[in-house]
């Protein structure tokens, strides 16, 4: 075994723990550290989804992109052995690039030199407002901690140019929005699962994560319910440059599916400022991107984040959104949708990131075949 040394990061004063900053202060293999963007137009002609993330106790750096066009959905996924350059985020096609910290990054993806077809970007994604802390977020199963994050989030806008099926998509600060995230903990990779895991599997899971961007303003909105309702994440905040966060209550959702399915159509976010005053977030859902699909989220078959590839692995995908029977997995999975939210008379652009699986009471979804009337 080749010896130990310090690594680049390590002459940098860091540290949170007396170890090099090539380990974690966990053994746990599910520690992770990774990102996501999500860059769209206004129209909802486009959604671009890029991911970085870092295993350290399994070896692993892994990226994907996927980009939503009409029923088509573009995707690109790489992985490789993580090495000792930590400040390197690139993996195959795939490259972040952090040029002012919390401010102005970089989303590169190179096309296949075979297919000049293929998906390709290059864009700026530059912050409007201070990122903002989400809330400690906890699951376990039994006693056993399965997932432990911290998280940022923020909001901005996006320059720059995205290519794919011979045509060349500008992306533009006035037209499009950017917002993104950071997280870093422990979460669950595939495999290795024993114990009496399926004993203390949920009956129901609800969430919602919304990252919303005005003129203005920017708010963050998430909520995570078990069956019955029972709130275990909760917060809403107003950012502004310039002033403290306001929280804006408990956040209720009234959400419309699309019948037969749980698919959001629209819905409103009922919040309430400092003085009680209720506000409502109104959403329309412009543009939707299935995180199963392409992107490496649970339940997707084949490639999921975090898992060895072997050195150097790239894949392409390019899939037909157009019937969902095809992607039969996509409806037990999270979905992003990018959405046109109404606040107090102004008019923005976020995620409305949303997934609803098994029992939810106050929805009306009486198990894992519950679908809306």
């Amino acid at each position: 075994m080749a010896q130990d040394r310090p690594i680049p990061l390590d002459e940098y004063p860091v540290h949170q723990a007396p170890l090099s900053m090539a380990h974690v202060v966990t053994g746990d293999r599910n520690a992770y550290d990774r990102c996501i963007f999500h860059v769209f137009d206004h129209q909802g002609r486009a959604l671009l989804i890029v991911g970085l993330g870092v295993y350290p106790n399994t070896g692993v750096i892994d990226a994907y992109a996927t980009l939503r066009v009409g029923d088509r959905l573009h995707a690109v996924r790489a992985s490789d052995a993580l090495t000792d350059d930590r400040m390197n985020l690139s993996v195959g096609p795939l490259r972040i690039t952090v040029d002012t910290p919390l401010r102005r990054l970089a989303l590169h993806c190179a096309p296949d030199p075979g297919d000049p077809d293929s998906l390709a970007y290059d864009i700026a994604w530059t912050a409007d407002f201070p990122a903002l802390w989400e809330p400690h977020h906890v699951q376990r199963k039994g006693g056993r901690l399965t997932l432990e994050g911290r998280r940022f989030v923020q909001a901005g806008h996006c320059a720059g140019v995205i290519r794919v099926g011979g045509q060349e998509i500008p992306v533009t600060a006035r037209g499009w929005t950017g917002t993104r995230d950071r997280s870093w903990g422990v979460r669950p990779i595939p495999g290795e699962e024993a114990g009496r895991g399926d004993e203390y599997r949920p009956e129901g899971f609800h969430w919602l994560w919304a990252p919303v961007r005005f003129d203005d303003r920017f708010v963050m909105v998430v909520v995570q319910e078990d069956a019955d309702g029972y709130r275990t994440l909760n917060d809403a905040v107003l950012v502004r440059e310039g002033h403290p966060d306001t929280q804006l209550g408990w956040p209720r959702a009234d959400i419309t599916y699309r019948p037969g399915t749980r698919h959001p159509e629209r819905a409103v976010v009922h919040l309430a400022g400092p003085s009680g005053k209720p506000l409502e977030l109104g959403v329309e859902i412009l543009a939707s991107s299935p995180l199963a699909v392409g992107a490496g989220y649970p339940p997707a078959d084949g490639w999921q984040h975090g898992t060895w590839q072997g050195r150097g692995w790239t894949d392409r995908q390019v899939y037909d959104l157009s019937d969902p029977a095809a992607h039969p997995m996509a409806a037990y999975g999270v979905s992003d949708h990018a959405a046109r939210f109404t606040l107090d008379g102004r008019t923005g652009h976020g995620i409305f990131e949303h997934g609803s699986f098994g029992r939810h009471d106050p929805s009306g979804f009486a198990d894992h075949t519950s679908v809306a009337p």
